[in-house]
């Protein structure tokens, strides 16, 4: 999906600070439509939905819904769950761009991704009390890199002791393997299901913000390519490898960084020449020597492993140039020109093409960090930014934002170590 563009300067795009418009009940007519909708995607992937346990709760009583995250799919999966409850959907802001009246009428309402949102809190107080509504949240906040869950804010058992309501799980299964981040919306072939339990009932949500974490996290342990193969899933699909370099970004034989290749069914370095192949049922076996990781997620770990002794050993340091987005409101998307991004232990730190800072945000002001492969079909882009202004940097610079994102969580791990 594509998004509005418009070009500008930095001297012209400054922070704007948006009035908060209160979420608004679903309409009826929108929700069926997207059911309607959504019926070929559900044919194609024979969908299907069981409950474990959690059917009983009253239609009108709201719960916090949460959903694990990997592609566009899991929008439509809601629509069809729940079709007879009424939900509202914490949506990430910049979806908003272009298309806020048509989100607003299926229930969404903006969140910022990363950064501290009072306001978003307040909505959801908002609709659980006033609308007698349900609000779905995804708590990763950004689509799966590699499989496995990404990492969850610490602010979610809180969370759910101030809403005070049920909480339940939509556990997807297929979703990912269907469609990758990194394979650039290329569609493959394969059946996608559900799964929905109550996780936290109203007697639990007494519990201690620790048994209620650990409730939570047991959900969001998972792993799409285990999965793929110990239920021999076939992908066999020509482009399944096409941008795997995104995810998969340092050769474990030469440690180069930048020089890998997805294409095909294959994963070449260029630097070395060592080709692994992705193989129908998720495995990765290399054609020429020994296999270093047959498993996509083992070689992304040892990819995180790699930058977190970088930052042990304080010798972690990222510049990138690059072109810089911005958004300030919900009517485009502004191309500033470029600019460049540095990351080290102290933060981030944006310049704009004169030198001059624009934005900096320090290591310890959030657990993760926004990036995303083939953002609005723009590029691969890294974000930061203020509830008034938020910058999307596309590096010039191939394979990095998998890496700023890895070293964002691991910095803010090892700077909380440091001050406990």
């Amino acid at each position: 999906m594509k998004i509005k563009i418009t070009e500008a300067s930095f001297k012209t795009v400054k922070p704007v600070k948006q009035p908060n418009i209160l979420p608004t009940k679903q309409s009826k007519f929108f929700k069926g439509l997207i059911n309607l909708v959504a019926a070929g995607d559900f044919k194609k992937t024979s969908f299907s939905f069981e409950w474990k346990s959690g059917q009983d709760i009253p239609l009108d009583q709201p719960c916090l819904i949460l959903m694990n995250h990997s592609s566009f799919i899991d929008l439509e999966m809601l629509f069809k769950i729940f079709k007879d409850r009424p939900f509202n959907i914490a949506t990430t802001d910049d979806a908003f761009i272009g298309m806020d009246w048509l989100l607003r009428k299926i229930g969404c309402f903006p969140a910022l991704k990363f950064q501290s949102d009072v306001t978003l809190i307040l909505n959801m107080k908002h609709v659980i009390e006033k609308l007698k509504s349900s609000v779905v949240l995804f708590p990763e906040a950004s689509y799966s890199f590699d499989g496995t869950a990404t990492e969850l804010p610490d602010s979610i058992p809180g969370l759910v002791k101030y809403l005070k309501v049920p909480v339940l799980m939509v556990r997807t299964h297929g979703a990912f393997l269907r469609d990758p981040l990194y394979n650039n919306l290329q569609v493959r072939d394969t059946k996608v299901s559900a799964e929905i339990s109550c996780i936290i009932n109203k007697e639990q949500l007494s519990l201690p913000k620790e048994n209620i974490a650990n409730i939570i996290k047991h959900h969001f342990t998972f792993d799409n390519f285990k999965e793929q193969q110990e239920n021999n899933i076939v992908i066999d699909e020509p482009f399944r490898a096409d941008y795997l370099n995104r995810a998969l970004y340092k050769c474990p034989h030469c440690l180069t960084e930048g020089r890998m290749v997805g294409k095909g069914i294959e994963l070449v370095c260029e630097e070395c020449g060592n080709t692994y192949e992705l193989t129908e049922n998720g495995y990765l076996a290399n054609r020429i020597g020994e296999t270093k990781f047959n498993h996509i997620p083992d070689w992304y770990r040892w990819q995180r492993n790699c930058v977190k002794k970088e930052i042990e050993n304080g010798e972690y340091s990222k510049d990138v140039n690059g072109v810089v987005y911005a958004t300030i409101d919900h009517k485009c998307v502004y191309r500033l020109g470029n600019g460049s991004l540095h990351h080290d232990i102290n933060g981030f730190e944006l310049r704009d093409d004169q030198g001059n800072i624009v934005h900096t945000q320090k290591s310890l002001a959030c657990y993760s960090l926004y990036s995303d492969f083939f953002w609005y079909e723009v590029g691969d882009i890294v974000s930061l930014g203020t509830p008034e202004i938020r910058y999307y940097i596309v590096p010039e610079e191939k394979d990095v934002v998998a890496k700023f994102r890895i070293a964002t969580e691991e910095m803010f791990k090892h700077l909380r170590k440091k001050m406990a």
